[in-house]
């Protein structure tokens, strides 16, 4: 039995992006033990994964803090990875490679720098869709991939029955109209409009809701539906999970919720506009699909609601 690590920082959609190659890296590596290398917002969470036996907590501190780097990389050490599957992929990451496996090929270390395709270079790799460029470095790297196209995020789900039953949740649509405050270009402006025209068409058959994060709770108050909460606190990831998975439809801006519904297999809408392409993030399923325009202002509600109807019938 040896150990094998699994990078991965982040953020929240990355992470539900991940579960098919980590599934493969695990079925692949049945005999051994797997740990992850991750941030403190997932470090709860991907302790949950079933295929992974520990979590490691990288703070991600400057690399000019040169007692955590040593502290950190003393701790890696320590556990004497024979593998390393680097699914993130960065400069700090590779600054990693170069402390603790500086003359690694992909036997060793698994990345995109040590499976480029030969006569490639990164820029024109990185602009292959994530789960393809996930595929390649595995298969490269020796991993039969089976899942690695095909994330399942279920694992993350958790009982919310208490939560279900204090709002009285049966039938219901879930909206996320918000995006991180520095990505204010991926919010869709229209949302209680759409809401009216769900509202007017269905009346009391089907609830909607909003599950605001910790910075968004103040903001939902502006938006016309039900606000799910837990104690007045916003839900942590695996109770935001199994909202999603028992949910009857998702309409969402490109956010990590949006990437957590195409992977639990519901139904649904993400919203893009010109900062980038479904296909490139590999967020369409065969439930889960995109409506993409040049300007997020110009896409009206009708046509959501429209794509809605059409998709639920």
């Amino acid at each position: 039995m040896s150990n094998i690590l699994i990078i991965k920082h982040g953020s929240l959609g990355d992470i539900a992006q991940a579960s098919g190659a980590i599934q493969d890296i695990s079925d692949n590596h049945p005999n051994d033990d797997l740990y992850m290398l991750s941030t403190k917002p997932y470090f709860d969470l991907l302790k949950k994964n079933p295929n992974i036996t520990d979590v490691i907590l990288d703070k991600r501190l400057s690399r000019f803090n040169l007692i955590y780097l040593y502290l950190l990389m003393r701790k890696i050490k320590q556990y004497k990875f024979v593998k390393v599957y680097d699914l993130q992929n960065s400069k700090r990451t590779s600054f990693y490679k170069k402390v603790l496996f500086p003359k690694a090929t992909s036997d060793v270390w698994s990345s995109t720098e040590t499976t480029l395709p030969e006569g490639a270079n990164k820029i024109d790799f990185d602009k292959d869709t994530v789960l393809n460029r996930f595929r390649h470095q595995l298969n490269v790297s020796g991993i039969k991939t089976d899942k690695v196209t095909k994330p399942d995020f279920s694992w993350s789900c958790e009982d919310i029955s208490e939560i279900k039953e204090k709002y009285n949740l049966n039938k219901y649509i879930i909206l996320f109209p918000f995006s991180s405050s520095h990505l204010t270009i991926k919010r869709w402006p229209y949302y209680n409009e759409l809401i009216n025209k769900i509202k007017s068409s269905l009346r009391d058959e089907i609830q909607i809701l909003i599950a605001p994060g910790p910075n968004e709770i103040s903001l939902a108050n502006d938006i016309n539906a039900k606000i799910i909460l837990d104690n007045d606190k916003a839900l942590n990831i695996s109770q935001l999970s199994s909202l999603i998975k028992d949910s009857y439809f998702v309409i969402s801006n490109d956010t990590g919720p949006a990437h957590m519904a195409a992977h639990l297999n519901v139904k649904g809408l993400v919203l893009f506009g010109s900062h980038t392409t479904p296909k490139k993030v590999s967020i369409e399923r065969e439930h889960f699909k995109a409506i993409q325009v040049s300007d997020l202002t110009k896409l009206s509600a009708d046509k959501v609601f429209q794509r809605m109807q059409e998709a639920i019938n």
